[in-house]
């Protein structure tokens, strides 16, 4: 976790780089080289900046910079270079308390791995580059690059075998452009300078490499520059250690001829007479003269052995054909079996290669897919690749596990395939031999004896007897007839009443309803127009006539005179006695339309 008492550029800057977009950030990363390079630190500050830097996740933002493509950000490859600077002076210092073997074991490797591919990136930009003004911009930042590499592993020794053992720093090393190559001679000089016994800690492959491509470099161009750093490099190596300058003298058989016809008098034989002496030096001359007798007693103990056998040869003719037969089947096996073996040889080594190249590949689209998703979304797009990724090996499982099952189940399959064939065949010869048997002559049905006969008629009989058919006369039938023709039709009589009186209930409650209806919705006395009197006017003419007879009487009523109504003082005003209406309870109003 970051300290409290951080430096205030360096929290500033975390700040900017947090909030801000990913194509300003390289630029504000660029920040870093000002802050660094400030006159006012001590050792103790600048130690001090760094590890601020690095806590707050600067020198992170720096590594992750540098594997994206350049040509498309702001700022351009230059801004990359400065950045590859930035990070090794921000490593170099360092020294990492808390966690260490994430910083030594982890950061510092993947940080030499993206300085590789950064100037493997300005290399092929510089040798595809045209315009001189291209080629040298390329060729000052691939420089830069290879400077913070080299202060990189000069400031953690043990990046040097990291450096070494990285293919992509084999892949800058073997290419055909001069000053690349020369650059890279020189990065390789720095780690032989820093780590001397750096050649010895990495594997024989790698090693082999190395030399092997110095040697070619001598033996494919004439170039002074190229020649006098591969001179300097092997004197050094020869320097190093006794068993490289064997290991040079046994693998490159002609590497002191080379030397001597073809780079005397380059302008730096000092150091070619002094390579050319070492290589002298350790070649033993009189292991070589042993060496010779040795080859000389083997030719004359082939040639004796050819004598005596070519002797017994004369003593048995009939042998030569056999031994000659079978010399050549022994021969041909040989062939054979070496033949395989180099085949699976390379189908070995390029399934491996293509393994290879696919988990590259798959590590490259892992890693650019990361850097597009949000990183709130990771967990959630790691654990869908986690699913698929087991969805796939158990899909290969089970398909691997049904084919062994058929492989096992093929002998079964077999058996009952020609368990099939056989029942087909003898079901063919059953149907044909059952056509060829000639047919039999129709015969007619047995009939039935006279025995046989009067026994049942004797069961049908008993059974008549025990269950006697129910007898009626012609007048019963018909009384029972006619009984029921009267009642189906006092049956239909009085449903068709019922429907009636049924209808004639639906009707008036569907009436009752309407009115009611109406009532309710009614507007008040002050409100009502002409045209909602023809609503509240009954359609029963007796009705509307005793009606408005009983209005009349009691507008009469309310227009007597005062004298008329002495007896009506206990009544309410808006009670109208019976008398004066003259009105019954039956012939209330009922409302409805026309």
């Amino acid at each position: 976790a970051p300290m409290a008492a951080a430096h205030p550029q360096v929290l500033a800057l975390a700040a900017q780089v947090t909030e801000s977009s990913e194509q300003d950030i390289p630029l504000l990363l660029l920040k870093l080289k000002g802050i660094l390079s400030s006159p006012s630190l001590g050792y103790e500050g600048s130690k001090k900046i760094k590890q601020d830097i690095y806590d707050y996740g600067l020198t992170q933002y720096c590594l992750l910079v540098l594997r994206q493509d350049h040509s498309r950000l702001r700022g351009g490859w230059a801004t990359a270079a400065q950045l590859a600077e930035i990070l090794s002076h921000c490593c170099v210092g360092l020294e990492m308390k808390e966690d260490p073997e994430e910083f030594y074991k982890k950061f510092l490797p993947s940080a030499i791995d993206n300085l590789l591919v950064l100037g493997k990136r300005l290399q092929a930009r510089f040798i595809r580059a045209i315009k001189d003004k291209e080629k040298q911009d390329f060729l000052h930042w691939f420089q830069t690059v290879t400077d913070a590499i080299c202060w990189l592993f000069g400031g953690h020794i043990q990046l040097a075998a990291c450096v070494l053992q990285n293919d992509r720093f084999l892949q800058l090393l073997i290419t055909d452009d001069v000053e690349t190559a020369v650059i890279m001679m020189s990065v390789l000089h720095n780690i032989l300078r820093i780590n001397s016994s750096v050649l010895l800690q990495v594997d024989k492959e790698t090693l082999h490499s190395v030399l092997d491509e110095l040697v070619y470099k001598l033996s494919s161009t004439t170039n002074p520059a190229v020649g006098s750093a591969v001179t300097k490099l092997l004197l050094l190596v020869a320097k190093l250690c006794k068993q490289l300058v064997q290991l040079l003298t046994a693998r490159y058989k002609g590497l002191k001829k080379l030397l001597n016809e073809q780079w005397t008098g380059k302008g730096f034989d000092r150091e070619l007479n002094q390579l050319l002496d070492m290589l002298h030096l350790e070649q033993p001359n009189g292991k070589g003269e042993m060496q010779k007798q040795h080859q000389a007693a083997c030719i004359i103990q082939a040639t004796w052995r050819g004598f005596q056998t070519r002797k017994r040869l004369k003593k048995l003719p009939q042998a030569v054909t056999t031994l000659q037969r079978s010399f050549r089947a022994k021969r041909e096996q040989e062939l054979q079996h070496l033949t395989k073996q180099k085949e699976d040889e390379a189908l070995k080594l390029q399934m491996q290669l293509q393994r290879q190249r696919a988990m590259r590949l798959f590590h490259e689209r892992q890693l650019a897919l990361l850097e597009r998703v949000h990183a709130s979304q990771v967990n959630k797009y790691m654990e869908e690749m986690e699913e698929k990724s087991a969805l796939t090996i158990q899909r290969f499982w089970r398909g691997y596990r049904a084919r062994r099952i058929f492989h096992q189940q093929k002998q079964s399959l077999k058996e009952y395939k020609a368990a099939v064939i056989i029942q087909r065949a003898a079901c063919k010869f059953v149907e044909k031999r059952r056509r060829r048997r000639p047919l039999s002559p129709w015969k007619e049905p047995k009939g039935l004896t006279d025995e046989q006969r009067l026994a049942l008629q004797q069961k049908v009989d008993d059974y008549i007897k025990l269950h006697p058919a129910s007898q009626m006369s012609e007048e019963m039938s018909k009384e029972l007839h006619m009984q029921a023709q009267e009642k189906l039709a006092q049956f239909l009589l009085r449903s068709r009443l019922d429907q009636r009186a049924a209808q004639r209930r639906e009707t008036l409650l569907a009436q009752v309803n309407t009115d009611v209806e109406l009532l309710m919705n009614a507007p008040g006395l002050a409100e009502t127009t002409e045209k909602d009197v023809g609503v509240f006017v009954s359609r029963s003419v007796p009705v509307a006539a005793k009606a408005r007879q009983s209005h009349h009487t009691m507008l009469k009523y309310t227009r007597w005179p005062w004298w008329k109504k002495l007896g009506d003082e206990f009544m309410e005003d808006d009670v109208i006695p019976d008398d004066a209406l003259n009105t019954e309870l039956e012939t209330l109003f009922i409302g409805g339309r026309k």
